[in-house]
């Protein structure tokens, strides 16, 4: 009952289901507390417009998938975290302490990042927890495979703790953009509010992806704000359209090989914040706070940015990163979720379009195999299609008629594999509407 509550068709509810009995299966292999135990789902998500916006303050448009983490979760009664992938077997422990620790580059780092926090910021969660979980999702892919398992460890340890009970809770986290903002921090390794930070995965993103996972509404792509989260609005997607993910095969690991890349287009807004402040002696705390302080902002910081100092950015680098930001928050956003209110399909193709240049052109993190997806997605009849997530590798969405789905990604798959056959032999590829949010639910049957 649980998954069709959340919004899960029913051939969806039994994928799943199957998928808890055998996480319960390997929970019960490890002598796993059997009472008490707790469901949880976690999604990826696709980033539909809104690259690189979230940690500048700007705007995006989001989506869950109907792929993510599914876990079963048994309560301990001492303070240890053990997670194990009931696919592989492999599995990490560490303590709800500040001591918890993994090695850089390994999905547990994930796990002890949550750990640290936790016990940093609600220091009376000391129950630890047994979790068993299967994901379909495309590793290092750009649909937040890292995040979702965050925020399937931190929902496990936060229900067993109680921890919305809790003063702390009720007084900083007492809606979801407020807890998607947190998470993100917690990822980050920032402070929120009240909440004292503690040493994240080691990258400087913002909350959109927390975002997406925990607030998405089933059949809607959703419109967000950042910094703080806020919500905009929602904009139906029609049954008669799906959207079609390609993960490229080429691996984009934040925890490890392209983090300084993604990084690096995070140390330059916030480079760019501090050229505005000093210039302009204000003292705004976002890239979009500050071009909102003035009609005349952009072209102060963009003659600033000719006038300074010499620094790890080129002059040509900073004001592409800014006409990247100006364009995907004050033009792209507002006009594609416009064409979405409307199901002006064509327009839509049209922003899409624009977006993905100026990702080649301006930001910087597209790669041949994901400019190559692109085009190869509209010369096979895609609505539209562009690269999402942090980009350096990762995967492509297009936007397609249901009724088109099947052959669609037979034919793009097909000719990706064609052109890149070593990346081709590691990508995958599949279709998804707007899916539920992430939630969690106790020991009960989680579907008809």
């Amino acid at each position: 009952m649980a998954l069709l509550r959340a919004g899960f068709v029913p051939d969806e509810c039994h994928r799943k289901s199957l998928a808890l009995v055998r996480c319960d299966a390997t929970l019960d292999a490890r002598a796993a507390e059997s009472r008490g135990r707790l469901g949880i789902w976690s999604p990826g998500r696709i980033e539909v417009f809104g690259k690189h916006t979230d940690y500048a303050g700007g705007r995006s448009l989001l989506i869950a998938v109907e792929r993510g983490f599914i876990a079963r979760v048994a309560p301990r009664g001492d303070s240890q975290v053990r997670v194990i992938d009931a696919t592989s077997g492999i599995g990490c422990e560490t303590l709800l302490d500040l001591t918890a620790s993994a090695p850089d580059g390994h999905w547990s780092n994930y796990v002890a990042a949550v750990a640290r926090r936790i016990a940093r910021n609600f220091p009376g969660a000391r129950r630890g927890v047994d979790i068993a979980f299967e994901s379909d999702l495309p590793v290092a892919a750009g649909v937040s495979s890292s995040s979702a398992l965050l925020i399937a460890v931190f929902s496990a340890i936060a229900a067993v703790n109680r921890l919305h009970d809790t003063a702390t809770w009720q007084e900083a986290l007492p809606t979801l953009p407020l807890l998607a903002g947190y998470l993100g921090a917690m990822e980050n390794g920032s402070g929120f509010g009240s909440l004292v930070g503690e040493a994240g995965v080691g990258t400087l993103g913002g909350s959109q992806d927390q975002t997406a996972i925990l607030c998405a509404e089933p059949g809607h792509i959703s419109d967000y704000r950042w910094m703080p989260v806020r919500r905009i609005g929602a904009y139906a997607l029609p049954q008669t359209h799906r959207f079609v993910v390609a993960s490229s095969g080429v691996v984009a690991e934040k925890s490890a090989g392209a983090r300084e890349r993604f990084n690096r287009a995070s140390r330059m807004v916030t480079h760019l914040v501090r050229l505005w402040n000093h210039t302009t002696r204000r003292v705004d705390g976002s890239l979009a706070a500050a071009m909102e302080s003035a009609p005349e902002a952009a072209e102060i910081l963009s003659t600033a940015i000719g006038t300074a100092e010499p620094t790890a950015f080129s002059a040509i680098e900073l004001r592409q990163r800014l006409d990247q930001f100006l364009l995907e928050t004050y033009t792209l956003v507002p006009t594609a979720a416009q064409a979405l209110a409307v199901q002006d399909w064509l327009a839509l193709g049209h922003i899409a379009a624009q977006s993905q240049r100026a990702a080649e052109q301006w930001l910087g993190n597209q790669i041949p195999e994901t400019t190559a997806l692109v085009r190869l997605a509209q010369e096979r009849g895609a609505i539209a299609a562009s690269a999402f997530g942090a980009g350096f590798g990762g995967s492509v969405w297009a936007l397609v008629r249901t009724a088109d789905v099947d052959g669609f990604t037979a034919a793009w798959a097909a000719a990706y594999r064609d052109q890149f056959p070593a990346a081709g032999s590691a990508a995958i590829f599949f279709a998804t509407t707007a899916g539920p949010a992430a939630t969690c639910w106790p020991d009960e049957s989680p579907a008809d």
